[in-house]
């Protein structure tokens, strides 16, 4: 931490002691820091609300009790709770081991039994605010790793599969042509067209995303081209459509595939001359609204069943871009587990702070049959069920869910081999978060084998 001038500010440790005499010898023995004292309950918390210390001594036997530890456990659990990340080292009397014992149980740092020897508790005390310094930096590589790895429109991926699909919206967010995003359900479709919208030349107009699934198809024609005053029961007043209302902008078709035929005649009749009628109304409107749209339906058995019209395809599909499922992306779900739990932790459950690595392996090896909308809703899940710091494989309820690829057909054996040193090391790498060592751990060979893979097969070490 650093002071406006630009000095390196003091750490600061709470020292919570009953004692008058102890607490002046703490205090003077802790030059190195800013040491706060407080002597019971009330003055703890107080001090800890307004100093965020990172390091705090705990004597267990404080006022009222100073001879039990029940005032001294209500301190712990009120520190923790408010601050889980605050290193308690608990201060107990001679023969009170037990007592010790259970306050690391229930969530202290690191205990120290009187009488007390300033030089040793000095060692524990550097050691813990060594360890919050390791806590905070490895904090700040993993959220700037999380945005390293953000790509168009916020998506966050590390997979070579969703790099190309950004990279080629991106290349066609400027060209006036009609794109068809093509995936399952949770893939992340309207990201993606969010995305295209944010990289286009009409990124200052509207960006309307309609869901043609979600909506009655006796009321899709009104919410798409609108209607004037009486046209129908209810009519009320005259209502622009969402095609109208994205003029300037993108209009973001989801499930374009559930479009009634007699809607999609309308629908291409815009598409051929730019132009609309509201429901009752008999004067042309023109709109300039670029379309971009998505399904996971099979359009082309659905032509082939004369249940989508061939030439609305061709005008929708100017340009078509697949995006891969979560299971064809290795390593993704592991970036993107970690990145909801960080975004729900703090509100939902404050103590978790990462996963267990059998719960990492689970998410690694699951096929995420509704992709990244089903891990979302996972990881949310799992962080309000854990009881720990760490999410275990168990609060994840995965049982079963172990993907299989399923064979693919290569060109030879070294091939073959190659992709599946890339899908293990991209795995590894993720897991660790960019740590050679660990990755190299967690593939069983040596450090400097694994660097010569990442430069064999040209992949980025981080």
């Amino acid at each position: 931490m650093m002071k406006k001038d630009g000095a390196e500010a003091p750490r600061k440790l709470l020292v919570v002691e009953d004692d008058p005499g102890l607490q002046t010898q703490l205090k003077w023995a802790y030059e190195d820091y800013q040491v706060l004292v407080a002597g019971d309950h009330d003055a703890a918390i107080e001090l800890l609300r307004a100093e965020e210390p990172d390091v705090v001594t705990l004597d267990l036997g404080l006022p009222p009790d100073p001879d039990g530890t029940r005032e001294g456990f209500r301190t712990l659990k009120a520190i923790l709770e408010m601050k889980p990340d605050t290193k308690v080292i608990v201060v107990s009397g001679h023969g009170e081991r037990a007592s010790a014992l259970n306050a690391i149980a229930q969530g202290a740092w690191d205990f120290y039994q009187k009488p007390i020897d300033i030089d040793e508790l000095g060692l524990i005390v550097r050691r813990a605010f060594h360890v919050r310094e390791l806590e905070v930096e490895n904090a700040r590589l993993a959220e700037q790793g999380a945005n390293d790895n953000r790509v168009l429109g916020g998506m966050i991926t590390g997979a070579p599969e969703m790099l190309k699909v950004a990279r080629t919206i991106e290349r066609v967010a400027n060209l006036d042509v009609s794109v068809m995003l093509l995936g399952a359900s949770g893939t992340g479709k309207e990201l993606l067209a969010r995305g295209l919208h944010e990289a286009s030349g009409r990124r200052d107009g509207a960006f309307v995303a309609i869901n043609c699934a979600a909506i009655p198809e006796n009321l899709l024609e009104s919410e798409l081209f609108g209607h004037e005053k009486g046209a129908f029961t209810g009519a009320v007043k005259t209502t622009e459509g969402k095609i109208e209302l994205a003029h300037g902008g993108t209009l973001f078709l989801d499930e374009v595939g559930d479009i009634p035929l007699p809607l999609q005649v309308k629908l291409l009749r815009f598409l051929q001359e730019r132009t609309i009628e509201r429901i009752g109304g008999r004067k042309s409107i023109a709109v300039d609204t670029r379309i971009v749209c998505a399904t996971h339906r099979d359009l082309d058995a659905m032509i082939a069943a004369q249940s989508f019209r061939d030439d609305l395809y061709y005008r929708l599909a100017e340009m078509v871009v697949k995006i891969p499922s979560l299971v064809e992306r290795p390593g993704d779900a592991v970036l993107l587990a970690r990145h909801f739990l960080h975004q729900y932790a703090p509100e939902m459950n404050p103590g978790v702070r990462g996963f267990a690595p059998d719960a990492l392996q689970a998410i690694d090896e699951a096929r995420w049959p509704g992709n990244v909308r089903e891990l979302e809703n996972r990881i949310k899940r799992a962080v309000i069920m854990a009881d720990g710091k760490l999410v275990a494989k168990d609060d994840l309820d995965l049982a079963g869910a172990a993907a299989n690829d399923g064979e693919e057909s290569w060109l030879n054996l070294r091939s073959a081999r190659e992709a599946a040193d890339r899908v293990a090391i991209r795995r590894a790498m993720m897991q660790s978060e960019g740590n050679i060592s660990a990755a190299a751990k967690l593939l069983g060979i040596s450090r400097p084998t694994l660097y010569d893979l990442l430069k064999q097969y040209r992949m980025q070490a981080a």
